[in-house]
């Protein structure tokens, strides 16, 4: 696909992940609309941009509410009648066992990373539909194919974006529509912001740029591919989790568990 004045609407746009991808976008001549809850932070990825002369729009908008997103669609397809690519990149972690998270800090995980990406979609998906062409590109994380002690809710919200994604692909077939989910591993973004971090170990030396996986969404948004795992090499470990689960999981779980203790 020539990205060039192609309409790219990216949510959680305003740092890491969100903000590497609209700049990779942009670098390709295509009109950027930046979604997320931070005005300021909205404006400072914009005054980028526009460096690039491209055409960007922001609009502040807290996708785990289905009002806000629907408001923020109709505003977008008024001006823009579609999009030809739409970005489902916002989304959060919390740290700490299931059995001390509070329900409703499992529950915002849930709404955010998952129904926030089913909102947009339902709401975008019409006029992509209509038109017979565009591609939805889903950030989830390979925590969508390993349950993690830890960061259980956060990967369930992978996980079901993944399997969500799946049968959407399907559903789409023959409508001129692609959907692909990119899949990184750990990335030195703001992820780990959030205070139940605060004890964590925060990155590695395998810990990805945002830059990097921004190419790989990129690479998405014209890919006929279900999943892009960032790095491609993982795609063996996923492989070897799913073909021989009694090898992989009690390593994992061991570790991730180990960690949890530590913290608590």
């Amino acid at each position: 696909m020539d990205f060039k004045d192609k309409v790219v609407l990216i949510t959680g746009a305003s740092s890491g992940i969100g903000r590497a991808s609209a700049i990779q976008f942009a670098k390709k001549g295509a009109n950027i609309i930046l979604v997320s809850r931070s005005q300021e932070k909205l404006d400072q990825v914009d005054e980028e941009l526009k460096k690039l002369n491209v055409s960007t729009f922001v609009y502040v908008c807290d996708v785990s509410d289905k009002s806000q997103v629907k408001k923020m669609s109709e505003t977008v397809l008024e001006k823009y009648g579609t999009v030809d690519i739409l970005v489902n990149n916002a989304g959060f972690a919390i740290y700490g066992s299931i059995s001390k998270l509070p329900i409703e800090e499992i529950e915002s995980q849930m709404e955010t990373n998952y129904f926030g990406m089913i909102y947009c979609i339902k709401n975008f998906l019409p006029s992509m539909i209509e038109k017979k062409s565009g591609h939805i590109v889903n950030v989830a994380s390979v925590a969508g194919s390993f349950g993690l002690p830890g960061i259980a809710s956060y990967c369930a919200t992978k996980f079901a974006m993944l399997g969500f994604s799946e049968g959407l692909k399907h559903e789409l077939k023959g409508t001129g529509i692609g959907v692909t989910v990119v899949s990184p591993i750990m990335v030195r973004t703001n992820f780990f912001d959030h205070k139940s971090f605060e004890k964590m170990p925060k990155y590695s030396p395998t810990t990805l740029s945002a830059e990097t996986v921004g190419k790989a969404v990129l690479k998405a948004a014209n890919s006929p591919r279900l999943e892009i795992i960032v790095p491609s090499i993982v795609r063996i470990v996923v492989w070897i989790k799913t073909t021989f689960p009694y090898l992989i999981n009690p390593i994992l779980g061991s570790s991730f568990k180990k960690q949890l203790s530590i913290q608590e």
